[in-house]
């Protein structure tokens, strides 16, 4: 199947994690039915003390088009997702999109993600692509966000310029694809681990540039934690390739030495 004939997303799920967004869950929600009406949303959240929960179950009260998923404590981002994945993927949506809930990912921006998978696998909202910015990010940030992408991109030699981005829709097809279940990176890696099993099965993953905004209300999750796993985690990848890399070389090798040895003797 080439990149102009995948088949229409008829059903789309847009899968909001939530910790502690008692401030945004309603306003978040609001605007994805706001921006793409046909779309559900599925609200996941990890049990959050402030009583997002209860909040999200409201909403779903008086619209049909909003689901929540109740997960027993927090357990993560990564976990988040899949568990969302799963979700949809049994109700056989087409499509599924991330989105954080704090309104750093614009929902207005999302039809034009969805409108770049007519021809793609994977679409990346993306912040460091031409168009791409980012707005109210302290000069850190920004730094720690640049050379986090570029390291993934070089350690592992992708050419995906905001490996990292969590505003990104997965057509349901391409998830089969991939071994979610093997999937048991946290925070942000979680993003870097699936753009590079999409990318290893041959997937079609495109890169929109978006407008990032910090969020104005709650607390980021950000955490050293997430920062070292995901330092980590990309380093003993890059060791990885780099090693099946030179091993598929040396087979190769091996292989034409066999066969000229053979036209020699022929």
């Amino acid at each position: 199947m080439t990149q102009t004939d995948l088949p229409p997303l008829r059903r789309v799920c847009v899968c909001v994690p939530t910790y502690d967004e008692a401030q945004n869950v309603e306003m978040i929600v609001g605007r994805i039915r706001s921006a793409v009406p046909t779309a559900d949303v599925l609200v996941l959240d990890d049990d959050s003390p402030d009583g997002t929960g209860a909040i999200a179950d409201r909403l779903a009260e008086h619209d049909p088009a909003v689901h929540v998923l109740h997960r027993p404590g927090k357990q993560g981002l990564g976990p988040a997702y899949l568990a969302g994945f799963r979700w949809a993927r049994e109700r056989g949506y087409d499509a599924v999109v991330q989105i954080d809930a704090d309104g750093s990912h614009q929902p207005e921006q999302l039809p034009t993600l969805l409108d770049a998978a007519a021809r793609a696998d994977v679409v990346i909202g993306s912040r460091w692509v031409p168009g791409g910015s980012v707005h109210n990010w302290p000069a850190h940030r920004r730094a720690l966000s640049v050379g986090a992408n570029t390291y993934a991109r070089l350690a592992l030699d992708i050419p995906v310029h905001d490996a990292t981005a969590g505003f990104r829709v997965y057509r349901m097809a391409a998830l089969a694809q991939i071994d979610t279940a093997a999937v048991a990176s946290q925070g942000y890696c979680f993003q870097v681990d699936l753009t590079l099993r999409a990318l290893d099965r041959g997937l079609t993953v495109v890169e929109v540039p978006i407008a990032f905004v910090e969020r104005e209300v709650g607390t980021s999750k950000m955490s050293d934690a997430i920062v070292r796993e995901a330092a980590l985690r990309v380093g003993v990848w890059g060791v990885q390739r780099r090693v099946a890399q030179v091993r598929e070389r040396l087979r190769r090798g091996r292989r034409w030495s066999g066969w000229h040895h053979l036209e020699e003797n022929l």
